[in-house]
């Protein structure tokens, strides 16, 4: 049954009549493929329906390889045999003599061919989801957190709330690392103000310019005591009462995820990371991380000016 096209068996011409990707794949007989290996790949290929020439080229390649190498341990030249999944990642993890590029590419390409000639080996992926980015709040939101802050009835209450926006927009604390900042991790140096992070991972955080005065207003007011307040920077809940306490004025619930995704937003424009990106042609995230996994990290003084925290 796999010795004929879908198109055949609905009464079309034969191969190579009128179909040049069906009379390229029945000639193919590559010299570096065994003639046995090579039938097999021309008999599952066109269930596969590739669509065009170089995509039947690269099917019937993945196919003749695994045929090759299945054959060779003695199996059966079979679509249900060679194509199963465990041959085929047998195949992609242990042939000999494949780069790491070849084995991507064929273990994609076999994929492809086993899902459309055995299919019920190849049950239907289920999709995952995935957390997307939180959305950077706009400058007119900001300034409106900001507004509401000044307008808390106590002066405590009112340094908190600016110290909490600005720390998260501002300098991308979240978490225990903005419950944890007291007002003596906020400091002016290497030409601008820097937050001093002591959590789990220490480091230094540049604040971004237009932050600057509100924050080392609210550092001076909390002096070495918490800058959003509390006793128990462990406390999960430290920022929930000034979370509610700007929450009003038709703007958006405050979500500290999304004052960190201001922040990164911020910086990434400064370094003209987009810019970047786009010239590069890079789309993913883990090839950044693949460069600069043998980098290091500029100076304090370097990155203040990079991430826009040097003083105007």
């Amino acid at each position: 049954m796999y010795s004929v096209t879908r198109a055949a068996r609905a009464g079309s011409p034969a191969p190579g009549d009128d179909d040049p990707v069906a009379g390229y794949i029945a000639g193919w007989r590559p010299s570096s493929v065994p003639a046995e290996a090579a039938a097999f790949a021309r008999r599952v290929v066109p269930l596969a329906e590739p669509g065009g020439r170089e995509r039947a080229k690269n099917l019937l390649w993945a196919a003749g390889k695994l045929a090759d190498y299945g054959i060779g341990l003695g199996l059966e030249a079979v679509p249900e045999v060679l194509l199963h999944p465990s041959t085929a990642e047998r195949f992609i993890r242990c042939a000999p003599g494949l780069s790491g590029v070849a084995r991507r590419t064929l273990r994609t390409n076999l994929r492809f061919i086993g899902r459309r000639v055995v299919p019920h080996l190849y049950p239907a992926d289920v999709p995952l989801p995935r957390e997307r980015a939180k959305k950077p709040y706009s400058p007119a939101e900001i300034a409106g957190f900001l507004g509401l802050a000044d307008a808390q009835p106590t002066a405590e209450r009112r340094m908190r709330a600016a110290g909490l926006v600005c720390l998260g927009a501002g300098a991308g604390l979240i978490r225990g690392d903005l419950r944890d900042a007291r007002g003596i991790d906020v400091a002016c140096r290497s030409g601008g103000v820097v937050v001093t992070v002591r959590g789990a991972r220490p480091r230094t955080v540049p604040v971004l310019d237009r932050y600057h005065g509100r924050l080392l207003a609210a550092a001076r007011f909390a002096g070495t005591a918490l800058i959003c307040g509390g006793a128990d920077p462990g406390r999960r809940n430290l920022a929930s009462p000034l979370i509610t306490a700007l929450d009003g004025g038709g703007l958006p619930r405050l979500d500290t995820s999304r004052l960190r995704a201001t922040w990164l937003a911020g910086c990434a424009g400064q370094l003209g990371l987009a810019t970047f990106m786009h010239a590069a042609g890079i789309s993913c995230s883990q090839r950044l991380g693949d460069l600069i996994a043998g980098l290091e990290p500029a100076g304090e003084e370097q990155a203040v000016r990079l991430l826009g925290g040097a003083w105007r």
